[in-house]
């Protein structure tokens, strides 16, 4: 098993501690994961939200980010590491403090890069926005 996976099953587990700036920024975890995929719920703190009420842009592509690794994770080589190199997001609706369905997946892998797309649903099932991100794959440094 690589690396990277036995982080998703300690993820998804309770049995890993999350990295500083997902603490700092409460992104929270994954929910399940399977090869090419992965699903993750999040409840966004009042605290977290612009004075109207609504989702700041910015914090769902943080989320984007996070969810779009965790889905490359699901892939990766053993002996590989991966940076996030492009990212792109596209809001369809306003956020609120609704609690978000966030799946994303793979949707296609080559030698160097992968790409994976996500989509952001409220919990009534209304896709609010959408992402999609490359990672360049290069060796794991010891």
């Amino acid at each position: 098993m690589s690396w990277a996976r036995e982080r998703l099953d300690a993820l998804v587990a309770g049995n890993s501690a999350l990295p500083p700036v997902v603490q700092t920024l409460r992104l929270g975890t994954l929910r399940e994961w399977g090869e090419g995929w992965i699903k993750k719920d999040w409840v966004p703190a009042p605290e977290l939200l612009n004075a109207d009420g609504s989702m700041f842009g910015g914090y769902i592509a943080a989320l984007a980010d996070q969810a779009l690794a965790f889905a490359a994770m699901t892939v990766v080589a053993p002996d590989a590491a991966f940076r996030t190199i492009n990212l792109q997001v596209n809001f369809l609706r306003v956020g609120r403090a609704h609690p978000l369905s966030i799946e994303a997946r793979v949707v296609s892998a080559s030698r160097q890069l992968l790409t994976a797309r996500a989509e952001f649903r409220r919990d009534d099932g209304e896709l609010i926005a959408e992402a999609t991100g490359q990672q360049l794959l290069m060796p794991l440094k010891a």
